[in-house]
């Protein structure tokens, strides 16, 4: 399967993710570990568009997700700024998606400059964060956590 960026673009404004999450990691300095993801899920069913994607992307991997479903996943800063950023400037989604696509964008570059080492920098990243993915839902248990655990790891 020869895939073609408009047909990408069309298929991640509905089954892609743009993610990012945060895990407590006692080695750092702040404790938090901010980790940014694209991710697209598909049934088993599916998994040749998925490796069709990494093989396009030259990137990335696919494993099981949960049971019947696999994902095409991008975790690594570089592969994200140099594969997957670009790719999505270029050829721009036509969803929401986009939003959410600009502040995934955003908190990659701020952590090319180093804000996630910092205090400050992580609260940044974090209020970014708290507003992706929503649906136009609150995400209170999610950005109550963040805020908590940098507000403790900071006195």
């Amino acid at each position: 399967m020869n895939l073609e960026p408009q047909w990408i673009v069309g298929f991640v404004d509905g089954e892609g993710c743009f993610f990012v999450g945060f895990n407590k990691q006692s080695t750092m300095k702040i404790k938090i570990q901010v980790l940014p993801e694209f991710t697209v899920v598909q049934h088993q069913r599916d998994i040749a568009v998925l490796q069709n994607l990494k093989t396009y992307f030259q990137c990335g991997v696919v494993q099981r997700n949960h049971s019947d479903r696999y994902a095409y996943r991008v975790r690594g800063h570089e592969n994200l700024l140099k594969k997957i950023i670009p790719f999505f400037e270029k050829h721009k989604l036509k969803t929401k998606k986009r939003v959410d696509f600009e502040k995934f964008r955003d908190i990659v570059l701020l952590m090319e400059k180093k804000a996630d080492l910092q205090f400050e920098g992580l609260e940044k990243i974090t209020k970014i964060a708290n507003t992706m993915n929503t649906k136009g839902v609150s995400v209170t248990s999610n950005t109550k956590w963040r805020e908590e655990q940098i507000h403790s790891n900071k006195a």
